[in-house]
């Protein structure tokens, strides 16, 4: 902790420019490690490296680090240079918010991921110039420093740890001790590797061990902010304490923590299926969008979906939920690596006896028929697992989406993220009303046909929560990451995407990545595609593209 006062010091005393230098230095040290943080990371889970599933790795780890450093580093130039970080943006409006467009940022946006794009709605009463005027957060004033943050970082997607450190470090200014997740120590090599030049400088250290680490981190007099990722019974933990003691306290508004915590914790998400007119194409594809949201990782993401949402009055009912089966049976295997993953899946079928058994190893769990209710043991609790839920509402058209928005909002624990899939001829025969169903839906990042991990990896997105969270009321967290335009007062992220994508010809104008998105489980060239977009990420060059391209297309 001394070392850390003395850096944040010298942070303070560090030009804009001089820290853009340092997150230029830790891009390019990412890229040059990226091959070892990944062969680590696919060690951890249990992953072939020959496998496809190696894909997964590369772009929920390096790829997203190195993003989030070069946007970060743009935007400590515009700041030093006298600039908004949103001098350039795009505004818009949805309903009485003003939005941000956040992808595409660029030609090379347009290009690698046509199709896609996504919006940070503001909270109400923000305006665009207020938003011009107030990015940078605390890089606006960076000789007022915060003090010394502790990141908690989490055990599954191996990025979330380094880039909760650098969010702490350049949205708040405050220097950190990140504590790895035990799951990940083997990274604490690779890690310190890359983010050497913070490491040099002062203003991070990188600490492993179990609980009474945490513990003591968290509690240490010096410590001014915690910042965790985890889950809300963890959270719980840290603030009130364990046992009676800890209820009692919980119960009493006396936290035991007396330092201010961010979080970004986890959920049900829910996946909202629009009925429509569907072609089998359609049907195939977004079965394996379904199960690459839940499958994805194993299951162990904070964002999968563990329920999806159809009208029981579907005509196409019968045939999607056979495609889902099928997708979500034959998925590539992979080991639970993730601690009590095992028991989780148990309960869940000791829960629900008439669970169907699917994956390689029968270790997926298919729960259907289930309905919307609160007190749904599936919809209140976040298994963390390989288990996937299907509820059925009655109803079509704008009633049924509107009862399903409802159950979202209402029966479902947390509120980090949504997935809405809707036809575009259902999009467009709902007309206005679309639109405020999107506005109804709260949650932290909600994906139209897309997965909100499309929000995850996009640097200029933001990350977290729904906004109005309470320290005895935690759901999904409190306060957002990520965020590399540094923009204030957030109310979520809108990511759209096609329903289907298909290549089509940069003659033309329009290119969409792969007919199969890189990220789907299903993807056959996921690991050359992920390198190759990492390569990108840390030094994008024209000559790059279409090597991405060419991998892409095969997936």
């Amino acid at each position: 902790m001394t070392e850390l006062a003395a850096g944040e010091r010298a942070w303070a005393r560090r030009s804009l420019a001089e820290r853009a230098a340092l997150l230029d230095r830790a891009r390019e040290l990412t890229g040059r490690h990226a091959q070892e943080w990944v062969d680590t990371a696919a060690a951890i889970k249990g992953i072939d490296p020959s496998s496809s599933l190696v894909g997964e790795e590369w772009m929920s780890g390096p790829y997203a680090l190195a993003a989030a450093l070069r946007v970060l580093a743009d935007t400590l130039r515009a700041l030093d240079a006298g600039t908004s970080p949103l001098a350039d943006a795009t505004f818009g409006q949805a309903g009485d918010r003003v939005t941000v467009q956040v992808l595409p940022t660029s030609l090379y946006d347009e290009l690698l991921l046509s199709g896609f794009r996504a919006e940070v709605w503001l909270r109400r009463g923000v305006s665009s110039a207020a938003a011009k005027a107030e990015a940078g957060l605390a890089q606006r004033d960076p000789s007022h420093t915060g003090g010394i943050g502790a990141v908690l970082g989490a055990g599954n997607i191996t990025s979330i740890a380094p880039l909760d450190t650098v969010y702490e470090l350049i949205a708040h200014n405050r220097v950190v001790a990140l504590k790895l997740n035990p799951v990940t120590d083997a990274l604490l090599p690779v890690l310190e590797k890359m983010l050497a030049p913070l490491i040099e400088a002062d203003v991070l250290r990188v600490l492993t061990g179990g609980p009474a680490v945490g513990a003591y981190l968290v509690n240490h007099p010096s410590v001014a902010h915690v910042h965790m990722t985890g889950s809300a019974a963890t959270h719980d933990a840290i603030v009130w304490g364990t046992g009676p003691e800890g209820a009692a306290r919980k119960q009493a508004g006396t936290p035991l923590l007396n330092t201010p915590i961010s979080s970004e914790l986890g959920g049900v998400s829910p996946t909202i299926v629009l009925p429509g007119t569907w072609s089998e194409a359609d049907l195939t594809y977004q079965a394996e969008h379904i199960a690459t949201q839940r499958l994805h990782n194993g299951g162990y993401n904070c964002v999968a979906a563990q329920a999806v949402i159809i009208a029981a009055d579907w005509p196409q009912k019968a045939r999607f939920l056979e495609a889902l089966r099928t997708a979500y049976d034959r998925a590539p295997g992979r080991p639970a690596y993730y601690p009590g993953s095992a028991d989780r899946t148990a309960d869940a079928r000791t829960t629900y006896p008439g669970a169907e058994r699917l994956g390689p190893d029968g270790n997926r769990t298919l729960v259907t028929g289930l309905s919307a209710a609160p007190d749904e043991v599936l919809l209140s609790r976040e298994y963390f697992a390989p288990v996937l839920g299907v509820v059925e509402i009655p109803g079509s058209g704008a009633d049924f989406a509107r009862a399903a928005v409802a159950a979202a909002n209402t029966d479902f624990v947390g509120t980090l993220g949504v997935n809405l899939i809707a036809h575009p001829d259902t999009i467009a025969a709902l007309g206005p009303e679309f639109d405020e169903i999107v506005a109804d839906l709260r949650y932290g990042t909600v994906a139209i046909n897309a997965w909100t991990a499309v929000g995850y990896l996009t640097p200029t997105a933001s990350w977290g929560a729904y906004p109005g969270h309470t320290l005895d009321d935690v759901q999904s967290g409190i306060g957002v990451v990520h965020n590399a335009w540094l923009i204030d007062k957030i109310e979520r992220t809108v990511v759209r995407g096609p329903f289907r994508p298909a290549p089509r010809s940069v003659l033309h104008g329009e290119w969409a990545l792969s007919p199969k998105p890189p990220w789907f489980v299903t993807n056959r060239t996921a690991g050359t595609t992920g390198r190759r977009l990492t390569d990108f990420a840390v030094d994008p060059r024209w000559s790059r593209l279409p090597a991405i391209f060419a991998s892409a297309l095969r997936g």
